[in-house]
């Protein structure tokens, strides 16, 4: 719980516009309490059956998470998804871009062999 009030300090300094923090599902209740005192706009994500993802942060970008994650998981997102979230989350965009070629070129192999298939 302490790495999730510096993540709203965070926040609410402007450092963040969107925060993913991923907690042991036993304390949904907890976190969510104290980012509705806080005010703040956020959607939980399943990751399994101990965690969660909590998305929290500017009201736009939190309804961008709801529209792109919904039910998927997110190693289902496509290349784009993921390269949208990520980039959204602050993750380095050099990093981000690399990673979406690949995630791309893995699918368009993909693609190809349920052609031949």
């Amino acid at each position: 719980m302490k790495v999730l009030i510096h993540h709203i300090y965070e926040y609410r300094k402007g450092l963040r516009s969107l925060v993913m923090h991923t907690l042991p599902a036993r304390h949904m209740l907890e976190a969510t309490a104290k980012l509705r005192r806080c005010g703040i706009d956020y959607h939980i994500h399943d990751v399994g059956k101990a965690h969660i993802n909590v998305f929290f942060g500017a009201s736009e970008c939190v309804a961008v998470v709801r529209s792109i994650c919904g039910g998927k998981k997110l190693n289902d997102l496509t290349p784009e998804e993921d390269f949208v979230l990520g980039s959204m989350l602050g993750y380095d965009i050099r990093k981000q871009c690399e990673r979406y070629m690949k995630k791309r070129s893995a699918r368009s192999k993909e693609a190809v062999m349920h052609k031949c298939a």
